[in-house]
């Protein structure tokens, strides 16, 4: 019967932890902006193409004599 106690306990104390840092991240914005992120991850990977075919591109200029 202790143990149960003393589980239930521990439970509510780990529930209200994690309530805790749900109003948190609320409170600090964390989730003000849910369109652009999914957005940005088009523009992200254009980015990153264009870098790497500019690094490939220079790497290939230099290895030539």
């Amino acid at each position: 019967m202790e143990a149960i106690i003393f589980l239930v306990i521990v439970g509510i104390v780990v529930a209200g932890g994690f309530l805790g840092a749900f109003f948190w991240a609320v409170r600090s914005g964390q989730y003000d902006d849910d369109y652009s992120p999914s957005v940005r991850m088009l523009f992200d990977s254009k980015k990153n193409i264009d870098t790497e075919s500019e690094i490939s591109e220079s790497n290939n200029n230099k290895s030539k004599p």
